[in-house]
């Protein structure tokens, strides 16, 4: 699922839920932690990445995050 939900994402960013970003961290061993302390972003961390991306976690998610997601992951 998460490798068809990556894809589908790119072709199509609109509409997607934070429980989607979920599973395709998960499928891609990214490390996807919920906020903290009031805050409203979820932070996306990857082995052997320095970078953090940080999603909000409004319905649905805009979909400049989740093209940012989908270069994240692929890099």
């Amino acid at each position: 699922m998460g490798r068809t939900t990556l894809e589908d994402m790119e072709r199509n960013p609109l509409g997607w839920r934070i429980q989607d970003v979920e599973t395709v961290c998960s499928f891609h061993d990214a490390k996807c932690v919920p906020p903290r302390g009031g805050g409203s972003h979820y932070k996306i961390s990857k082995p052997g990445k320095v970078e953090i991306l940080t999603v909000p976690f409004k319905r649905p998610i805009k979909p400049i995050y989740i093209r940012k997601l989908v270069a994240f992951l692929r890099d």
